[in-house]
């Protein structure tokens, strides 16, 4: 049982951050219920990971009683969390003051990408224009390049999806001692400008120039903290910042000391970087790996997704587990009493309807009622 057992979240189906962090609160034990609707793609056709250990219900939440069956389900829940533009909650019947009314203890986490005010609320958006505004996408890139878009791990995921679970069992910590619930409003430019933290303080101290791409320490710029080609074509990456970890380096890249000398100095990082360049291209992938993983040089090779889980590492840690077939992360992070775990893959859409309106106390003519009307699905 894992540490939210006991716990009840209806989520509201949406795309990206939210089903991420109605998948991780599900893996951690919650009661997780997704509400659908009828015409959604089967997410076991579409193999929607973050619908692992979820039950699905169809309800029409344009119908008069699909939205009074969401609110007795919300009597019975913790949290809802809602993953619509600010104010289609509200239009649908199903926004904060109602719900709250229902329910005093709930929590209404909401997820959004520009917040529920500002300018931008209304806007449509994606993960590329959320970190496009907090400085994480112009950061990001080769000199003289485009900024190169993270995939969308720092709006979407990070920015997203971790702060809504990190709202939630902040709330529901609160709610246990004060019995009253709450709104969350968690936006996705909000997750990336707190991701950006640490260069702040970097730039207002004069060790990080935030106007150029690839001219500063983690950028790609220095030597001792990038991605070098090898001689199969496949890539290792380096991180070797602390004087000892770059000694090490130096050591069993076997490249001399008196010419990698002063290790941050600028104005030797090109010259020093097409050294070492030419050193890792003589090797392939598998024999730095010999040579330097598990040491602390702070190396690792670079993998693909696909070839992730086989690596030894995420092999002895279980880091991947495969559910109806699907190679996919295991829960995180790890409870040494209470540890969390997929419950189920992903069940098909409305497949658990009858079963939960069931639990919350729906009389068998009550369901029957609302199929008839149109409420459910």
């Amino acid at each position: 049982m894992g540490p939210l057992n006991g716990y009840t979240i209806i989520e509201l189906a949406g795309i990206g951050p939210a089903p991420m962090g109605g998948m991780i609160l599900a893996d951690m034990g919650a009661e997780l219920i997704r509400i659908e609707r009828s015409t959604a793609a089967d997410p076991r056709r579409i193999k929607d990971v973050s619908a692992r250990g979820k039950k699905s219900v169809v309800l029409n939440l344009k119908n008069p009683d699909g939205v009074e069956t969401l609110l007795r389900m919300v009597e019975n829940a913790d949290v809802l969390i809602d993953p619509y533009r600010p104010g289609v909650c509200e239009k649908l019947g199903i926004g904060p003051d109602v719900c709250l009314a229902r329910n005093p203890r709930l929590i209404f986490a909401r997820m959004t990408g520009w917040g529920q005010e500002g300018p931008l609320a209304q806007a449509a958006g994606h993960d590329i224009n959320y970190i496009s505004i907090t400085g994480a996408l112009y950061a990001t890139g080769r000199g003289g390049e485009r900024p190169v878009p993270p995939l969308n791990l720092v709006g979407d995921m990070g920015g997203g999806g971790m702060l809504l679970v990190n709202g939630v069992l902040a709330a529901l910590l609160e709610t246990a001692n004060s019995g009253q619930g709450q709104v969350i409003d968690a936006a996705m430019v909000d997750g990336a400008a707190q991701l950006m933290w640490m260069f702040h303080g970097f730039e207002s101290i004069g060790i990080w120039d935030a106007t150029q791409r690839e001219s500063n320490m983690l950028d790609g710029a220095a030597h001792f903290y990038d991605v070098y080609e090898c001689a199969d074509g496949e890539y290792i990456s380096l991180g070797s910042i602390e004087p000892q970890f770059y000694a090490l380096l130096l050591e069993l890249a076997e490249l001399p000391a008196e010419e990698f000398a002063n290790q941050h100095d600028q104005a030797q990082w090109s010259e020093m970087k097409e050294k070492m360049t030419a050193v890792f291209k003589a090797k392939t992938q598998a024999q730095w790996c010999d040579i330097m993983e598990g040491t602390d040089v702070c190396f690792a090779p670079v993998l693909s997704f696909v070839d992730a889980p086989n690596h030894p590492a995420n092999r002895a840690r279980d880091t991947y587990i495969e559910v109806d077939g699907l190679t996919q992360p295991a829960p995180a992070p790890r409870f040494s009493r209470t540890p969390g775990e997929v419950m189920h893959g992903a069940h098909g859409i409305g497949e658990d309807t009858d079963a939960v309106l069931r639990a919350m106390g729906f009389a068998e003519q009550d369901i029957a009622g609302l199929r008839e009307s149109g409420g459910i699905g």
